[in-house]
C-alpha cells in the first residue's frame, strides 16, 4: 500500500509568546556553537561516560577526572549541554536526556553530524554567495572543482568517509526493500546509473545470479567501484561504462537494458539537467525496459525529522555539491519524468526509512 505523508498539509507556525520566539531566535543565532558543543561532548567521550553511569549520575568533577579533561572544559561543555537538553542536572549529578542518548547511539544522527562537520561546515559559510552566483562557492574549501562529484575521489580521506557513510546510510536501508521489487520482473541486463562505489551492483549480483550489471559513472567513482567489484570476485558479472551525463552528447552502451536504476541520483541535478538525463536514458530504452528511480521526497515523509533532514540536505547541494539541485517534492520529479517523455506506472512509498520507488516506462 502506498502511503502519502505531508502531501496536503498547510504549514502553520505554532503560537508562541514573544519571549519564546526571542529564545528560539537565539538558538538559531548560536546554532553553530550548539553543534560544536554537541560534537565535542560526543567525541571527547563525555556523553558515553555519563551514559555508563546513568543509574547514579555523575558530577562534573568525576567526568573531568575520568576523562583527564580540565574542569574548565567540562563545565563549559556541560553547562551549555544542559541548556540544549543533551544532559540534565539534578543537584550536582548529570545524566543523559533522551536527546543526548540519541546523539550518542543513533546511526542516522551520527552520520548526519559527521557529514555536516567534515563535508559541509566550512563550505556553508559561503551559502549567501552561492545563492547570489548560482554555483557551489563553498566547494572552494576542497579545491577548484565544478561539482563535488568531480573531486569526490580526491577529497581528504575523512571527508570521503563521512560523505559515503551519509550516502550509504540512507541507501543501505532501502536496497533490501527494493531488490525484490526490481527482480520480480526478472531483468537480465541492468544499467546502474551513478553506481558510486558499486554497492547496488554487488547486491544485485548476490540477489540474482543471472543478472548482468553495467555501472555508468564518472571515472573517479568507477575506479572505486572497480576495486570493490574485484574484491567481491564479480568482474565477470559487472561491467563499467565511463560517462559524464552533463556533457554535450553523453552516450550509453550500445545495447538495450531490461532495467535502468537511478538511486539517490537525480537529486544531484537541476530540473533541466534531470530532464536531459532522463531523455538520454530514454534513448537506450525499448518498450520492455523499466526505469527505476529511488529518491527521498521531503513531502512524502512520515516524520518531521526526516523532512527536516532532507530540506537541510538541499542546502548542502547548493553550497557544496553543484549549486543548482535539491531534495525535491514528488510532483517536481513527476513533472520532469513527463517532460522527458516517460510515464510513471508504479509508485511505492516506505522503501527503507524514507524512500519512494518509481517505475517508469516509455
Amino acid at each position: 500500500m502506498n502511503a502519502r505523508y505531508n502531501m496536503d498539509k498547510t504549514s502553520k507556525p505554532k503560537e508562541k509568546s514573544v519571549i519564546d520566539a526571542k529564545y528560539d531566535a537565539q538558538k538559531l543565532a548560536f546554532a553553530p556553537v550548539s553543534f560544536q558543543v554537541t560534537k565535542s561532548l560526543r567525541d571527547l567521550g563525555i556523553l558515553e561516560f555519563i551514559n555508563k553511569n546513568r543509574r547514579k549520575g555523575v558530577t562534573a568533577e568525576e567526568v573531568a577526572e575520568a576523562l583527564d579533561i580540565s574542569m574548565y572544559g567540562i563545565d563549559l561543555l556541560l553547562e551549555l549541554g544542559e541548556t540544549i537538553e543533551l544532559v540534565s542536572l539534578n543537584e550536582d549529578k548529570y545524566t543523559l536526556t533522551k536527546t543526548g542518548f540519541i546523539v550518542l547511539t543513533d546511526k542516522m544522527t551520527t552520520a548526519n553530524i559527521d557529514f555536516v562537520q567534515d563535508v559541509c561546515y566550512k563550505g556553508l559559510f559561503e551559502l549567501t554567495e552561492t545563492i547570489k552566483q548560482g554555483k557551489p562557492v563553498g566547494l572552494n574549501v576542497f579545491g577548484d572543482y565544478k561539482t563535488i562529484y568531480e573531486g569526490l575521489s580526491k577529497l581528504p580521506a575523512h571527508v570521503q568517509k563521512s560523505w559515503f557513510t551519509f550516502d550509504h546510510y540512507y541507501s543501505d536501508t532501502a536496497f533490501p526493500d527494493a531488490l525484490p521489487i526490481i527482480f520480480k520482473r526478472q531483468p537480465k541486463r541492468l544499467f546502474d546509473i551513478g553506481g558510486n562505489t558499486g554497492k547496488w551492483a554487488i547486491q544485485c549480483s548476490s540477489f540474482n545470479p543471472d543478472v548482468e550489471v553495467t555501472i555508468l559513472d564518472l571515472p573517479g567513482q568507477l575506479n572505486k567501484a572497480k576495486l570493490n567489484i574485484k574484491e567481491k570476485g564479480l568482474t565477470d558479472r559487472v561491467k563499467f561504462h565511463e560517462i559524464d551525463l552533463l556533457s554535450a552528447s553523453p552516450v550509453f552502451p550500445d545495447y538495450a537494458p531490461d532495467a535502468i536504476w537511478m538511486s539517490q541520483f537525480l537529486d544531484c541535478f537541476s530540473k533541466e539537467e534531470i530532464i536531459k538525463i532522463l531523455q538520454t536514458a530514454k534513448s537506450s530504452m525499448t518498450e520492455n525496459t523499466d526505469l527505476y528511480i529511488l529518491e527521498t521526497y521531503w513531502d512524502r515523509q512520515r516524520f518531521e525529522a526526516s523532512k527536516f533532514t532532507l530540506q537541510a540536505t538541499s542546502v548542502y547541494f547548493a553550497a557544496l555539491a553543484n549549486g543548482n539541485s535539491k531534495m525535491y517534492k514528488a510532483q517536481e520529479l513527476y513533472d520532469c519524468i513527463s517532460a522527458a517523455g516517460l510515464k510513471v506506472v508504479e509508485d511505492i512509498d516506505d522503501i527503507g526509512i524514507s524512500h519512494t520507488l518509481l517505475r517508469c516506462t516509455l
